[in-house]
């Protein structure tokens, strides 16, 4: 009896299939239907994934429910699978998984929202209205609530001076923040101003923000610095925005289980985020979903609440001590230092080893200066992750060619740093953005060149040889059957448990 009822189960199911299997609301898009289908939309969105890419994997729920929300609004979400189409992803120069496109009748643009479902519809919302929506009295109250920001212009004139201006800041920044204006007397009265004046509506901290500038030129960075809570929580959708933005990332770590403790926190420090507004960004962060960005900024012990603070745009951080207690006056204090630049960032690096056994040179942080700019030698290192794929098979050939050149130490150093436990410090000129990087610096320079061809032995060699300052001899030719190893791993971002 069982068994008859599962089978008519499985039998209903399979009969169901291959409608759901049609169900979904996002548009599967192929080299027949390619062009017909993006050439007649205004906008579409379309994401080039590979079915074996973990961020793919990690996008397709909320790509899903953005598809079936925006649906309502006929905006059409659509993807395109790149280890089948491959023709298609060629041409628009797809090189990373997912990448995301906007297309208007054919013609894209790169999408640069959230990943995330609200901050996708909200995007694709923003990308439907034009650059600057026509509010009369009637619409005005809605349209300010149609988005966390909304930038309203309140003018005489919907032609005249300053509106052309007004026009082209839209443009320019339509994709981060909605953008309206209005000559409708009773519309400007009721938002209480006299025109030509622009107002900031915000659903956060005091709803607004007017501008009083001399001119609408200083109306971005106006924009810019009120768009941004006191103090918000932040997390792989909103990360972006803060990295964006050019500011100092303040960070205060809390225990996500003490909603009491966070909340005297936050409120505790909004003066203090208040007072340097415009120099310094402040967020709240959950400890325990993102304890390995601590780590990454230095803060080793998974001790909460802590603080930290991040120069994104110098890749520097200061973690502040964690064996001192957490209060607004620490906090203020160590900021104030800050902005001041009175703190030296932290270089995060493992101990040097007590002995080099190995045929390359294991480098640490504390060490990059002294080995990578030793004038009297050719310096060739790799920057890697454990985790890299890329990296383990790159491992025993790159462990080789130091064996090829181990005898010739004075001239050449073969070198290796996980990146991941070591930092750069500031006078490296360069930031590490995939794995394996692998950097090449002639002796007597202070240039370095990217090695960006095969990773095989051959070719390390060839390339060694050809760039060298120094007279080398490789020794015997290797029977290393090893393959190459083209690729690269990019950097994750927004990793659900990890780092932003």
């Amino acid at each position: 009896m069982r068994q008859s009822v599962l089978l008519k189960s499985l039998l209903a199911l399979g009969a169901l299939a291959p409608w759901l299997a049609s169900a979904s609301d996002v548009i599967e898009l192929n080299k027949d239907n390619f062009k017909t289908i993006v050439d007649a939309e205004d906008p579409m969105l379309v994401e080039f994934f590979a079915p074996w890419c973990g961020h793919c994997k990690a996008l397709a729920p909320k790509y899903e429910l953005a598809a079936t929300t925006l649906k309502e609004q006929n905006i059409k979400l659509a993807k395109v699978d790149c280890t089948v189409e491959e023709d298609i992803c060629k041409e628009h120069g797809i090189g990373g998984y997912p990448t995301l496109k906007v297309f208007r009748n054919g013609t894209p643009t790169d999408y640069n929202g959230p990943r995330e479902e609200e901050g996708i519809v909200q995007y694709m919302v923003k990308q439907s209205l034009p650059a600057v929506s026509e509010l009369t009295a009637a619409t005005h109250e809605e349209f300010q609530k149609k988005d966390k920001v909304v930038v309203v212009a309140y003018l005489t004139s919907s032609t005249e001076a300053p509106a052309p201006v007004f026009s082209e800041i839209a443009e320019k920044h339509r994709d981060s923040y909605l953008f309206g204006q209005t000559t409708d007397k009773d519309a400007i009265k009721a938002a209480g101003v006299t025109p030509p004046a622009v107002v900031v509506y915000k659903q956060f901290d005091d709803g607004r923000s007017d501008f009083k500038g001399a001119s609408f030129d200083e109306l971005p960075a106006f924009i810019k610095e009120n768009a941004t809570p006191l103090i918000d929580q932040i997390g792989g959708d909103n990360y972006p925005t803060y990295a964006e933005s050019g500011l100092p990332l303040a960070y205060l770590f809390v225990d996500p289980t003490d909603e009491a403790q966070r909340l005297k926190l936050v409120d505790s420090i909004k003066p203090i985020a208040a007072k340097y507004k415009g120099k310094v960004n402040f967020v709240w962060i959950d400890s325990i979903h993102y304890a390995g960005h601590a780590k990454n900024l230095n803060l080793v012990q998974e001790k909460w609440p802590s603080f930290a603070i991040q120069d994104i745009a110098a890749s520097t951080k200061y973690p502040l001590d964690q064996t001192i207690d957490i209060s607004p006056d620490t906090i203020e204090d160590f900021v104030s230092q800050f902005v001041g630049k009175k703190l030296e960032p932290s270089l995060k690096s493992e101990p040097i080893p007590e002995k080099q056994e190995e045929g390359t040179f294991v480098l640490v942080g504390k060490q990059f200066d002294e080995v990578i700019f030793d004038d009297s030698k050719d310096v060739f290192v790799e920057f890697y992750a454990p985790w890299c794929g890329h990296c383990k098979r790159l491992a025993p050939i790159w462990e080789e060619l130091g064996q090829r050149y181990a005898g010739q130490k004075d001239k050449i150093t073969i070198a290796k740093m996980d990146a991941t436990e070591n930092d750069l410090p500031l006078s490296a000129p360069f930031t590490i953005s995939g794995f394996p990087t692998i950097k090449f610096k002639r002796a007597g320079t202070k240039d370095f060149i990217d090695f960006d061809g095969e990773r095989t032995l051959e070719s390390l060699i060839e390339f060694v040889e050809q760039k060298a300052a120094n007279s080398l001899v490789s020794v015997a030719e290797s029977t290393s059957t090893a393959e190459a190893t083209p690729e690269s791993t990019p950097v994750p971002a927004a990793e659900k448990h990890d780092e932003l």
